[in-house]
């Protein structure tokens, strides 16, 4: 991992969304060289299902070296975040770095997003990383060194990276179009950059939208956080000045000297998820051990893919999933299947589902055998485009159990 080497010592940081997740890894990380942060979100009282609040991250910064001064915050009021910024002045004597780090995130389709989640993208994601680099610009602009680092991705207009998400897509794209045009408009003056992850990122918000297990598929916080200290040390001016950005965190690391990016692997050796907006190709993210023998292929594969799936069905699979799941799938071998897992010992056959399902699932058939032969996790497939689902992400995640169950019995 990156060392410290003191450089943000007394520098003071403004990081939204800081109570968790990346925010709070990033603030850590400055604590240890003796920096001041402002812990700015919403949780001032602990969450039934979310970790950490506002307080126990300040309690944090403060063993780990650094200053904290935590700030109840809702990126959407304005009178909040100027509040913030008022007070972190008062206290700091100045802001030298904003994060703005704070997201909401919503992967549903245009039928099925709901305009209060639409506004709620758009007031969070690029109305409130808008405001709060708006008030806190003319305090960054007295710094010796001052940065704006926008958690966003880079501005790719591919469409896949559109159609199973336009609102997310549209609001978060609006953070980074915030990092092109204020890195314009405060050239020389401010470093404003967006900083984004090659991979998935264990979070809480991961946690939910991936289901049990994804996490093995992430990498920590600690790669964005080691990035971001990268970018800070960058001075304003120089060969080493960077502006108008769109980093990558472990392109980052690279180019400081880092090598070994599997220190920062929840569960190192394991295949990673490629994060949204990055054009990768999904690599075989299972050993070629555990892919079904090429000698099962029939004339119809879909069909022996079902009666393999209807083997494995059972009561614990039912408990550990309650789901019913769609597959329309086109190409070669067109047509609807279903697997209901919510009830029973489970049903799987040809057709729409007996009861209306939690989850459809899109695809080429082809990709459809390539998954259920250990080939392709569903994951790695709807991150690059090439799986539209609809409806309760978490359960289409939960696949991959019945997935591993196959690759075992035909072992």
């Amino acid at each position: 991992m990156l060392q410290n080497t003191g450089a943000l010592a007394g520098r003071t940081l403004f990081v939204t969304g800081a109570s968790r997740g990346i925010g709070r890894a990033i603030a850590l990380k400055a604590a240890r060289d003796g920096a001041n942060v402002v812990v700015a979100a919403k949780t001032a009282e602990a969450h039934p299902k979310l970790p950490g609040t506002i307080y126990t991250a300040a309690r944090e910064i403060e063993e780990a070296g650094g200053k904290a001064l935590a700030c109840v915050v809702d990126v959407r009021d304005e009178e909040q975040i100027r509040s913030a910024v008022e007070q972190a002045v008062a206290k700091f004597g100045g802001i030298d770095i904003l994060v703005n780090n704070a997201s909401a995130i919503n992967l549903t389709g245009t039928l099925g997003t709901t305009m209060k989640k639409v506004d709620l993208m758009l007031a969070v994601n690029l109305r409130g990383t808008y405001l709060t680099s708006k008030l806190c610009i003319p305090h960054l602009l007295k710094s010796s060194n001052p940065h704006i680092l926008n958690l966003s991705p880079p501005l790719n207009l591919n469409p896949i990276w559109f159609k199973n998400h336009t609102a997310y897509t549209m609001a978060k794209y609006g953070m980074s179009m915030c990092v092109l045009g204020m890195a314009e408009e405060f050239r020389g003056q401010i470093s404003v950059n967006a900083l984004w992850p090659k991979t998935a990122i264990q979070t809480a918000a991961m946690d939910m939208l991936g289901g049990e297990g994804i996490e093995r598929q992430c990498r920590k916080a600690d790669i964005m956080a080691d990035a971001a200290y990268s970018v800070f040390s960058r001075p304003l001016a120089g060969p080493a000045h960077t502006t108008g950005h769109f980093l990558i965190d472990e392109d980052i690391l690279r180019e400081a000297g880092l090598g070994d990016m599997e220190v920062y692997a929840v569960e190192p050796g394991h295949p990673l998820m490629p994060d949204f907006f990055l054009d990768v190709e999904a690599d075989v993210d299972t050993p070629s051990s555990k892919a079904l023998p090429s000698s099962t292929k029939t004339s119809n594969p879909i069909e022996e893919t079902f009666a393999l799936i209807r083997t494995v069905l059972s009561q614990d699979l039912v408990q550990s999933t309650k789901g019913v799941y769609q597959f329309d799938l086109s190409g070669e071998h067109t047509g609807s299947w279903f697997v209901d897992l919510k009830q029973g010992a489970g049903l799987a056959g040809q057709g729409l589902p007996p009861s209306p399902p939690d989850v459809v699932m899109s695809m080429d058939s082809a990709l459809f055998s390539r998954m259920f032969r250990g080939e392709l996790k569903p994951t790695m497939a709807f991150m690059t485009g090439k799986l539209r689902i609809q409806g309760d992400m978490s359960l289409a995640m939960k696949l991959e159990k019945m997935m591993a169950a196959m690759s075992k019995s035909k072992l």
